[in-house]
């Protein structure tokens, strides 16, 4: 299969799908290695940019998904109104924090850093797809592991828990 016809075999699957989809499963249907598939991508992903299209890719470390090109995000506000998005309080945006950089994390532990409980955070961070449940942690009671989605990613414009900015130093009090 020549470039030009990959690309479009590529453009035509993320299109149908209309939701991020696995790498592997992409590098499963084209038969790829994933180092063929990435480099696939990251070639038709400079592709798309240099020729103005409407269309990106956005990748994370596990999916790719189509997106529109952010240039021409006001014709897509005139067309459809501005997307209402939920605001995330306060203690949500700590919780969502700490389980960011944790990952993967207990509430118990969520609320050894905060200080408060964190039940309704949690709860609503689950509903709105930013955090998912990981598993069980292997300690008595078996508290559920949380950690962060691509919803997560998405929100706040990463491409991978990597690209996080780097906690602050704290200094510590010379009281002497």
């Amino acid at each position: 299969m020549d470039k030009n016809e990959l690309f479009g075999a590529i453009e035509s699957v993320l299109f149908v799908s209309g939701e991020p989809l696995p790498k592997a499963e992409l590098a499963r249907v084209f038969d790829m290695t994933p180092i063929e598939l990435e480099a696939a991508l990251a070639n038709m992903e400079s592709e798309l940019a240099a020729a103005s299209r409407g269309i990106r890719l956005y990748s994370t470390d596990g999916t790719v998904q189509l997106v529109t090109a952010p240039e021409y995000n006001d014709y897509l506000i005139k067309l459809l109104a501005p997307p209402e998005e939920r605001e995330l309080s306060d203690s949500m945006m700590e919780t969502l924090s700490v389980i960011a950089y944790r990952q993967p994390v207990t509430r118990a532990d969520v609320e050894a850093v905060r200080g408060v409980r964190c039940d309704y955070a949690v709860t609503q961070l689950l509903k709105q797809g930013f955090i998912k449940e990981l598993g069980r942690k292997n300690v008595v009671g078996r508290p559920m592991l949380f950690g962060t989605t691509d919803a997560f990613l998405r929100r706040f414009g990463l491409k991978s828990i990597a690209d996080l900015p780097p906690l602050p130093q704290m200094e510590e009090d010379d009281a002497e």
